[in-house]
C-alpha cells in the first residue's frame, strides 16, 4: 500500500480576511499575541444521532508543508495593501503553534471542540479555512457513509461515487472517508493505489452494446475473468434475457473453468421485485451462492425500506447520494477564537448572539467521554477546563448546560480524553495509523453508543455538558455582557 502525500502546498488556500486580519494583527503590535481557537460545529447531518471525525491525517499533511514561497509573497506585495513587515514574516515564517483534534472515526457532537490551535494569532488565524474545508468535508461523508452502511445491517455497501463527486480531491478523500466508515470498497481506482481501499467493479451497459447480442458480452467477459465473474444483467430486461443469459454463460464458461459467478448486477427498475424474482431463478439454476449486487441512486432510506420489504440483496453500490451527502451537504463547522494569553494567563473570550446555538463556549477546553465500566457504553461527554482532571474514583455529575436542573450522577466509569496532541510547538508528535487501524477504531467506538443514539428519525440527544468550572465561566460572561 502506499500513503498518499499530497505535494500541494495549500497555505495559500485560505480566506483573503485571514491574511488582512493577520497584517492587523502585527500593525498593531499583536502578531505575537497568543490565540486560542476551537474548530466545532452546531447540527448533525440527516437530522442524526451522531457524526463521525475525519480528515485529521490531511491536516497533519497540510501544516507540515505550511509556507509562504517566493510567488506567494509576490502576489501579496501586488495587493498593495500589506506591509512590508509583514510580508517579511510571512516569507520567513515557520509553524509555530499547538495543535489537539479527535481521532478519526472518532463519534463527535455538537458543541464541542473536535480541533484546538493554540499559537501566535497570524498563524493560527490563517489556517482556519483549510482546517474547516478538510473536516468539515471529509466527516460529512465518513457521516453519510455510516448512515448508509447501518442501513445495510452486515450487507456490503461500495461506494460508487466518484463521477458525481465535486472535484477530484472529494472523489479521493471521498472514499478514504466512507472506507474507514463501513464501506467495503470503492470505484475509485486511485484510492485502492494511494491508500489501499479495495477496488471494485465489473462493467458498465457499454461494454453490453458494444457487442451484437447480450450474451456475446457476456461470454466475452466470461472468458476473460471466469474467477470474478459478476455481469450487468439489466441493458435490455432482467427477467427475460439478462438473468437467462447470464446463467447460460455461467454453465457454459464458468462452471467448466473450474470457477463459480460471483454475481449479477442491476442497476435500474423496481430493486426489491426483482431480486426476489432472480434469487429463485439463480437457486433454481444451481447458482444458490451467486451474489445479487444493486445499485443506482441509493441512499439508507430505499436501501431500509428494500429490506423491510424482502428484497434479496447481497451488497450495495451507491454513488452519488453518498459522495455528495445530498440529503445534507454541509457540514457546519465553524472556527472561533475562545482565549487569548496575556501575562502568562489565558483569558477567555465569548461570542455572544441571539441566537443561542452561536453563542460559544469560551476558554482552553479538553472533551472527555465517560464509559460505563459494566457495559462499556459510552455514558456523555464532559467538555471541560483543558487542566481539568476527572477522578474516576469519585461519582461526577453531569447536568445539562442551559437546563441546569437536568442532572444524572455517574459512577463506576471510565474517563477518557478525546482531544489529542498532533503539533507541540509546529512539531508534529502525533503517529499516524494505518487504514485499517483507523477503520476498526471506528467500528469499535460506534459500538459504544446506544441504540437509541444510532437511530435515524428522532434519535436520543447525546449528551454534551460543561464541567462545573467551565460552566461557571461562561455563565459569568454572559452575565457581564448582558449588562
Amino acid at each position: 500500500m502506499t500513503v498518499w502525500k499530497d505535494n500541494n502546498n495549500y497555505t495559500m488556500l485560505c480566506d483573503f480576511y485571514e491574511l488582512t486580519m493577520a497584517n492587523g494583527y502585527m500593525e498593531n503590535g499583536m502578531g505575537e499575541s497568543i490565540a486560542y481557537f476551537d474548530m466545532f460545529f452546531r447540527v448533525i447531518p440527516d437530522n442524526g444521532g451522531y457524526a463521525l471525525m475525519m480528515g485529521t491525517e490531511q491536516l497533519i499533511e497540510y501544516i507540515k508543508k505550511l509556507k509562504f514561497d517566493e510567488e506567494d509573497i509576490s502576489y501579496l506585495r501586488n495587493k498593495g495593501i500589506f506591509s512590508e513587515k509583514f510580508l517579511n514574516y510571512l516569507s520567513e515564517m515557520k509553524f509555530s503553534c499547538d495543535v489537539w483534534a479527535m481521532e478519526e472515526g472518532t463519534p463527535i457532537f455538537p458543541g464541542e471542540p473536535i480541533v484546538i490551535v493554540r499559537g501566535p494569532a497570524i498563524q493560527a488565524q490563517f489556517v482556519e479555512t483549510m482546517i474547516l474545508l478538510t473536516v468539515n468535508h471529509q466527516s460529512l461523508i465518513a457521516t453519510k457513509a455510516n448512515r448508509i452502511v447501518r442501513a445495510a445491517q452486515g450487507r456490503a455497501v461500495m461506494e460508487f461515487g466518484s463521477r458525481r463527486a465535486h472535484g477530484y480531491h472529494s472523489a479521493i478523500y471521498g472514499a478514504r472517508s466512507a472506507y474507514i466508515a463501513g464501506c467495503v470498497g470503492t470505484a475509485c481506482t486511485i484510492a485502492d493505489k494511494l491508500f489501499g481501499i479495495p477496488a471494485l467493479g465489473t462493467m458498465a451497459h457499454s461494454w453490453i452494446q458494444m457487442f451484437d447480442s447480450e450474451y456475446e458480452s457476456f461470454k466475452a467477459y466470461a472468458k476473460s475473468y471466469p474467477q470474478d465473474c459478476t455481469l450487468l444483467v439489466d441493458t435490455y430486461n432482467v427477467l427475460k434475457s439478462g438473468l437467462p443469459n447470464a446463467i447460460k454463460v455461467f454453465n457454459e464458461v464458468v462452471v467448466p473453468a473450474g470457477y463459480r459467478p460471483k454475481g449479477v448486477r442491476i442497476d435500474s427498475g423496481d430493486i426489491t421485485y426483482l431480486s426476489k424474482k432472480m434469487r429463485k431463478m439463480l437457486d433454481d439454476a444451481g447458482f444458490e451462492d451467486c451474489k445479487i449486487v444493486v445499485s443506482n441512486s441509493l441512499d439508507e432510506y430505499i436501501i431500509r425500506d428494500t429490506i423491510m420489504q424482502g428484497a434479496k440483496i447481497d451488497s450495495f453500490g451507491v454513488g452519488e447520494r453518498l459522495i455528495t451527502a445530498s440529503s445534507s451537504p454541509v457540514f457546519g463547522g465553524v472556527y472561533k477564537l475562545v482565549a487569548v494569553e496575556k501575562g502568562g494567563n489565558i483569558i477567555p473570550r465569548i461570542k455572544i448572539s441571539e441566537n443561542t446555538t452561536k453563542v460559544t463556549t469560551p476558554g482552553f477546553k479538553q472533551v472527555y467521554r465517560l464509559f460505563s465500566n459494566e457495559t462499556g457504553m459510552a455514558i456523555g461527554d464532559v467538555v471541560t477546563l483543558h487542566n481539568e482532571e476527572i477522578d474516576e474514583n469519585e461519582p461526577y455529575v453531569l447536568f445539562d448546560p442551559v437546563e441546569t436542573w437536568k442532572k444524572k450522577e455517574v459512577t463506576d466509569y471510565t474517563a477518557k480524553k478525546l482531544l489529542k496532541p498532533i503539533f507541540k510547538n509546529g512539531q508534529c508528535v502525533y503517529d499516524s495509523k494505518p487504514l485499517n487501524e483507523i477503520k476498526n477504531y471506528c467500528m469499535a467506538q460506534i459500538e459504544t453508543l446506544w441504540e437509541e443514539v444510532l437511530r435515524f428519525e428522532n434519535p436520543h440527544k447525546y449528551y454534551v455538558d460543561l464541567s462545573k468550572s467551565l460552566w461557571h465561566i461562561k455563565n459569568e460572561m454572559l452575565e457581564h455582557y448582558s449588562k
